[in-house]
């Protein structure tokens, strides 16, 4: 971390302001360079004139935010250009900065980076600041938020130091057996084992909720040709994304559309009709046949599953039907316009897209199975990645292990590996092959 870094940390493109973040030990410098004074007030916005090293050729008229180490972001000395927002001012400030000695572009987050290897924040509330950066909707903000503010690490936290004590009194069995310590020190710490585990039993048997609502729900809109998918999830989304057509087969491939329903970010799929006979055709028909197989494949693996069906029809289109009775399914009957004249025996919601007639209540139903899925919003904190997810579940293999150990060396070697399992979800311990991961995700500026 010798370098001094820097980096355009606002949204690229023409704007009123654009943002340069500059961190490490020459930061300062480029202001003095900029500017030509000599002294540098910490904490404040100023309004400077920055004009270019050795030419003096005037770059911006700028806000200047300096910040001394430790007290930054980073944890390192830092300088914040507010600048105006156009792209020859942007480029003019970088390509000055480019020429400074020891300076370079940042890498992909690495401003977070460093904020972690200068303990200026842990891996879970790092990872918190990507989401909140990608955040779409007030709940997704929320959680992110919630985990910026060490809700999810405080919970690792205390498992982590209620083992590291339970550790530590076995550690003394072992290694002082002479002294005068409390007999059959191992059974005794059993019942604190049990219950962390079923703590953190508790915590994984979450239904993937935090994981859900970081990377959206997937909701696929399933049915036979011409029951009204491409217009429903037109109508949903506000614009044309699906071509509509009288045509059976029209719709080939899974398009897919992204929207909040609920303050819940849902990934909406429009899927072909379900003609499963088509399967294996040749010729033209292949295309219909593998957008069909996609079609199923999707209706498998969704979230939650709309099953609509026309009300023109005598019967409920069978195919349709069998896929209705999975968990998580939401009937509709639709083109009620026209006439109900199907005979379905579940009792299903009535729409018609084309007057837009029970669209309202469609959307109430499909928030109230997204909250049956997610559970409530305040819940305890949930973890949002699967890499929490396999430490976890190795740290519990370790305490299960523990419990079973014969003998208390290897008891302590089970719960050593159960903390530094928990060590890894928030950087404590052994986290190098970890930054990468967390990091690459990050955009450049960040």
């Amino acid at each position: 971390m010798t370098d001094t870094i820097y980096a355009l940390a606002s949204a690229r493109g023409q704007g009123g302001v654009a943002v340069i973040r500059v961190s490490g030990a020459h930061a300062h410098e480029s202001l003095k360079n900029f500017t030509g004074e000599t002294d540098v007030t910490y904490r404040r916005a100023l309004l400077r004139e920055l004009k270019r090293p050795v030419s003096r050729e005037t770059l911006d008229n700028a806000l200047v935010i300096a910040f001394k180490a430790p007290h930054s972001y980073t944890g390192e000395d830092v300088v914040e250009y507010h600048l105006h927002g156009g792209m020859a001012v942007i480029q003019g400030v970088l390509n000055a900065l480019s020429a400074e000695e020891n300076y370079r572009m940042a890498e992909p987050g690495e401003f977070t980076r460093r904020a972690f290897e200068n303990g200026k924040m842990d891996l879970t509330e790092a990872e918190a600041i990507a989401d909140l950066i990608h955040a779409e909707t007030q709940l997704q903000k929320s959680q992110a938020l919630s985990q910026m503010s060490g809700a999810l690490a405080d919970i690792y936290d205390n498992w982590r130091e209620g083992l590291i004590k339970i550790l530590a009194y076995v550690e003394a069995e072992i290694e002082f057996p002479d002294e005068d310590l409390p007999d059959n020190i191992v059974p005794k710490i059993t019942p604190k084992i049990v219950d962390m585990l079923a703590e953190i039993d508790a915590h994984l048997n979450d239904n993937r909720r935090g994981e859900r609502l970081r990377n959206g729900i997937h909701v696929a809109v399933i049915g036979a040709p011409n029951a009204g998918k491409s217009s429903l999830v037109n109508a949903l989304v506000r614009r044309d994304v699906a071509i509509v057509s009288d045509i059976a087969g029209t719709t080939r491939d899974v398009i897919e559309a992204h929207l909040d329903i609920g303050g819940y970010p849902v990934i909406l799929s429009d899927t072909a009709g379900l003609r499963p006979d088509q399967i294996g055709t040749q010729g033209q028909d292949s295309i219909e046949s593998e957008g069909i197989r996609r079609a199923l494949k999707i209706a498998e693996k969704a979230d939650i599953r709309v099953i609509l069906y026309d009300a023109s029809q005598a019967e409920p289109d069978q195919h349709s039907f069998t896929l209705e009775q999975q968990k998580n399914t939401i009937a509709v009957i639709n083109k009620i316009d026209q006439g109900v004249q199907i005979n379905h025996p579940n009792n299903p919601l009535e729409i018609s897209v084309t007057n837009n007639t029970g669209i309202t209540a469609f959307l109430a139903r499909l928030t109230q199975e997204i909250d049956g899925l997610l559970g409530k919003a305040d819940e305890a904190p949930a973890l949002t990645r699967q890499r929490h997810r396999d430490a976890l579940i190795d740290c519990r293999a370790s305490l299960k292990r523990c419990l079973n150990a014969p003998l208390p060396e290897l008891t302590a070697e089970d719960l050593r590996l159960a903390v530094r399992h928990l060590g890894r979800i928030t950087g404590k311990v052994d986290v190098e092959d970890l930054l990468d991961v967390v990091f690459r995700d990050f955009c450049i500026g960040k």
